[in-house]
């Protein structure tokens, strides 16, 4: 668990940067979420190794064997939310000098600190074992794809209006995907940790409300 919540505290610090050079466009920031990323991937390589050894000698069971599990699928959303941190990095630079509204900048911190707020829920209902918290998260990502949209096409309005922002916005475009997909890694640490202390995943369907088209590169 100590493991798992160091590489937390560490992707909560990439997503926060990651933000901070883009509103900033602080490209010497984003240099260093980038080379950052590689501590995570070493932290989850970590953990899997260590998990792998105690199933093999210790061959444990029932909330035992689902601690361990839940700790390789959560390591493994933490990895991919720090992908998304050195994607919107990416991005970062890309967009070097252009000029972005101040509209489009808030409402990406706005969201921002959404998506903030549901991943350090979920780190948080995973420290303290508190399935009201992972529900919590759960319930709370449709707020964050119903932001998503309304982000997503009023950043597809300043793109019409002018087909100079078409490079930049396309950038701004591509890390609000990332935000939102930033959530959906939080609702699976959310679900993982519910696994944990009831012994299975919420049965009904999670609630969705995502309604754009435009998916991220891979980072």
């Amino acid at each position: 668990m100590r493991m798992v919540a160091e590489m937390g505290g560490l992707v909560e610090q990439q997503i926060a940067h990651a933000f901070d050079a883009l509103a900033n466009k602080n490209a010497a920031l984003a240099y260093q979420v980038i080379n950052r990323d590689s501590a995570i991937d070493a932290l989850q390589s970590e953990i899997e190794d260590k998990a792998i050894n105690i199933i093999a000698q210790r061959q444990p069971l029932a909330i035992d064997l689902r601690e361990i599990i839940s700790a390789l699928h959560i390591s493994n959303d933490l990895e991919r939310i720090g992908d998304l941190a050195k994607n919107i990095s990416k991005r970062t630079i890309a967009i070097e000098d252009a000029t972005m509204p101040t509209s489009l900048i808030s409402g990406f911190e706005h969201m921002t600190h959404m998506v903030m707020g549901q991943f350090k829920t979920a780190l948080d209902s995973y420290v303290q074992r508190d399935v009201d918290k992972a529900l919590a998260v759960r319930n709370g990502d449709l707020e964050i794809d119903a932001f998503n949209n309304a982000l997503f096409h009023e950043t597809m309005v300043y793109m019409n209006e002018d087909p100079e922002n078409l490079v930049a916005s396309t950038q701004i475009l591509f890390c609000v995907k990332n935000l939102e997909r930033i959530g959906d890694h939080s609702t699976n640490i959310a679900e993982a940790v519910h696994y944990i202390i009831c012994g299975y995943v919420p049965e009904s369907e999670r609630p969705k409300g995502d309604t754009t088209n435009f998916y991220p590169l891979n980072a």
